[in-house]
């Protein structure tokens, strides 16, 4: 052997092999659970353990498990493992939400609308764990709408990615609804008013008195029962040899009152809104 290849043979015999470590972590972990990672190699290190809106730092002995606690990490996501030392070494895993829901986001509109629209009110439902991690795993979610009468709409949604959302009538009585939107023993209740129509059925009564008619509508109704508020507009129209008078007159207590002038062969008519009423001719 000559010198050169003497050296370098005695030279490779004092250099320290290095191992490369590596670190396992599970596939898959609840949001709040207590986990472990393996490591391998030994010495001092640093653990990393990267994601959203967390990072853990830990200082570790390599080749010992590492126990992370309950409640550590609890933001669910994708979570990237640092462990740095003699060399470093990665992994991956997912945090996913807690298996059980805990709340329940509800989101109603509108919170005021008129009483008996085919699908007037929406819902909108979202479910949480306990950390605020929206649960995409799906869930039965239980919407209940009641009226100030007590009748009652309830129909069952599957969430999708997480959300659930309907559209329902709104009831046909005027006054307050219980919209709720539930998940098991979890429930999130919003309320919705219900306001009177438009008019429906309108009809006027006719008498004279003297030289004018005296005209008065039945109280005012929207298409459900539900009175129609005072103030609201009434028009009475009367057409007679070619010309139109028209009055406006705000319902009061319920009715409409207006004097006109009592002309033989006069049309008279009613309307609020796109609401048309009765039709009559005065012939005395």
């Amino acid at each position: 052997m000559n010198s050169t290849l003497a050296i370098a043979a005695c030279c490779l015999s004092f250099v320290p092999v290095l191992v490369a470590q590596s670190v396992t972590v599970p596939a898959t972990v609840e949001a709040g659970n207590a986990f472990r990672v393996s490591t391998t190699g030994a010495g001092q290190a640093k653990l990393y353990i990267v994601g959203p809106e967390q990072v853990l730092k830990r200082d570790v002995q390599l080749g010992e498990p590492i126990e992370i606690p309950a409640g550590s990490l609890y933001s669910a996501g994708h979570y990237i493992v640092a462990v740095s030392g003699a060399s470093s070494s990665t992994a991956e895993f997912d945090v996913l939400p807690a298996a059980q829901p805990a709340s329940v986001s509800f989101l109603a509109r509108p919170s005021r609308l008129q009483a008996g629209l085919h699908n007037g009110i929406t819902g909108a439902a979202y479910v949480f764990d306990t950390y605020g991690n929206l649960l995409l795993a799906p869930e039965q979610v239980s919407f209940e709408l009641t009226g100030p009468n007590g009748a009652q709409q309830k129909r069952e949604v599957p969430t999708h990615e997480g959300a659930a959302w309907i559209a329902m009538d709104s009831t046909t009585q005027q006054g307050a609804d219980k919209f709720v939107a539930r998940v098991g023993d979890i429930a999130s209740t919003r309320i919705v008013t219900q306001v009177p129509g438009d008019p429906c059925g309108l009809k006027m009564n006719v008498h004279a008195a003297g030289q004018v008619l005296q005209l008065e509508t039945d109280p005012v109704k929207d298409c459900s029962g539900n009175a129609v508020p005072d103030g609201t507009i009434v028009t009475f129209t009367e057409t007679s040899n070619g010309d139109k008078s028209t009055v406006d007159v705000p319902l009061k207590r319920g009715v409409a009152k207006v004097e006109m002038p009592a002309v033989r062969g006069a049309v008279i008519t009613v309307a609020s809104g796109v609401a048309l009423g009765n039709q009559v001719r005065w012939e005395k």
